[in-house]
């Protein structure tokens, strides 16, 4: 087991590395010059030039690569051109946001995703099995920033249920940070919710035809007894697997949602940081988002063992 960590350990720190050195060649490829962007558009050569230097703008693409890369190890991913603000302390303030944002989602989507799944599949080729195949359909083809106009025209404007924008932080007022985040998670918890509740249906008719399944059937365990003890658990191994790759999207994706219902977080902090040539703005915000998807794979490798021992003691066996 230790040995599979150190091997997963080893190949997560080269691909952040390969991913670092893609980021930073691609921000380059960004149209526009940062330098003018912070002296503004009536600025003379001398005035651009001083900030060139000042910034390293003029060195040469590998050596500012090696230079942000040593800095980024070290916890400092530079500082905005847009607001002087040190990059690391932005993505602070923001980051808490999106991942609050993303474990409701998150929420939402199991509680939907993961009862209708089960239902599909135990009640299969029936109504509630086409009932919930059309629903998921739905949450797939419906998109997010439809889903989300409707909502504020619905909830917010006719019924005055919610407020229709804005944020405020959990610890300052937990009710009013739970109004206004409950729509976007909403939102993105009914498009995930879709892609869980697909794979939870395959997942457990594939188990329930299971001989382990058969034989406790065969001494007589009720139907309920049979789906929570022991087909259930082994049935989210692969949901677990699409969770964590979809929790690294949401990290990352929640943009339109984000613009929608004015949440000031990764999304719209990404946005901006493009439209103003902010190059070490985006490359922290990709470089953190990249690694969330690093770790949260990590993660879910470490929960198939508490899924499945058996998957445990294969790992531990032939180094897997």
């Amino acid at each position: 087991m230790i040995e599979f960590f150190v091997r997963r350990a080893f190949i997560s720190a080269v691909t952040l590395l390969i991913i670092s050195l893609i980021v930073f060649a691609g921000v380059r490829m960004i149209p526009g010059d940062p330098a003018r962007v912070m002296a503004g558009t009536e600025a003379d050569d001398a005035g651009l030039q001083e900030i060139r230097e000042k910034y390293g703008l003029d060195d040469p693409l590998p050596v500012q690569y090696v230079r942000w890369l040593g800095h980024a190890l070290r916890g400092d991913l530079g500082e905005s051109i847009r607001t002087r603000q040190p990059v690391a302390a932005t993505v602070a303030g923001k980051l808490p946001i999106t991942i609050e944002l993303a474990c409701l989602s998150i929420l939402v989507a199991l509680a939907i995703a993961i009862p209708a799944g089960v239902v599909a599949a135990v009640r299969r080729n029936t109504v509630w099995d086409l009932l919930a195949s059309s629903l998921s359909l739905c949450g797939v083809s419906v998109p997010n920033f439809w889903l989300g106009i409707m909502l504020i025209l619905l909830v917010s404007v006719r019924l005055g249920w919610l407020p229709a924008s804005g944020f405020v932080p959990f610890f300052e007022d937990p009710l009013g940070n739970l109004q206004r985040m409950v729509m976007p998670a909403f939102v993105l918890g009914t498009g995930l919710a879709a892609v869980l509740m697909r794979q939870t249906r395959n997942s457990m008719i594939e188990v329930l035809g299971a001989d382990y399944v058969r034989t406790a059937r065969a001494k007589g365990l009720a139907q309920r007894a049979v789906v929570m003890r022991h087909a259930l658990r082994n049935g989210l191994i692969p949901v677990v697997t699409i969770l964590g790759l979809q929790m690294g999207a949401l990290m990352g994706g929640a943009v339109v949602t984000e613009q929608i219902f004015v949440v000031p977080g990764f999304g719209r902090l990404i946005v901006e940081a493009v439209f103003t040539r902010d190059y070490p703005v985006v490359q922290g915000v990709v470089l953190i988002t990249a690694s969330s998807y690093v770790l949260i794979n990590l993660l879910v490798d470490v929960s198939y063992g508490l899924l499945n021992p058996r998957i445990r003691v294969a790992g531990g066996a032939d180094g897997r």
